[in-house]
């Protein structure tokens, strides 16, 4: 039987992937959308600016909301919004435009560095969409639940 120790340890573990993460993350993109506007755009285009402000909003927003509808189903007993098609289709765009940042920012793109920017987008992605489970009251609640419907239910 799982019990509230399990709750803590998860949201412990969530919120170093956080701490960790999502600044790194940001910060990583910030820098690769700056690099990516100096060198790949001309000298009088406004997004070459704007780049290194948008893109680390538009994940960090972005992210969060997918989060949060996420973890609203979870805690209802809904159906995930996963399934549906808008989530995945904007996970899949911010990790699109951040992979493509991290590898367009460099003179020689190299498989390493295909490889740095996807790591960095990974964890600061999940370190963004877990924050509304890391922060909910309910995650302890929600942990002993889907622990109790497992050993109901083992086949799930």
């Amino acid at each position: 039987m799982c019990g509230r120790g399990t709750g803590r340890a998860l949201r412990i573990a969530l919120w170093v992937l956080i701490v960790v993460g999502v600044p790194v993350y940001v910060v990583w993109l910030v820098r690769v959308g700056y690099l990516t506007g100096q060198h790949r755009l001309p000298a009088g285009d406004v997004i070459r600016w704007a780049l290194p402000t948008l893109i680390p909003a538009a994940a960090v927003v972005l992210c969060v909301l997918v989060g949060d509808t996420w973890w609203a189903s979870v805690v209802d007993r809904a159906a995930s919004p996963l399934r549906e098609r808008w989530p995945l289709t904007v996970l899949l765009f911010i990790a699109a435009v951040s992979v493509f940042c991290g590898v367009a920012a460099v003179d020689h793109p190299t498989v390493p560095s295909g490889l740095l920017s996807l790591v960095l987008t990974g964890l600061g992605m999940a370190g963004l969409f877990f924050i509304p489970a890391a922060r909910s009251r309910e995650l302890p609640d929600v942990v002993l639940r889907r622990s109790g419907d497992t050993q109901t239910h083992p086949d799930r």
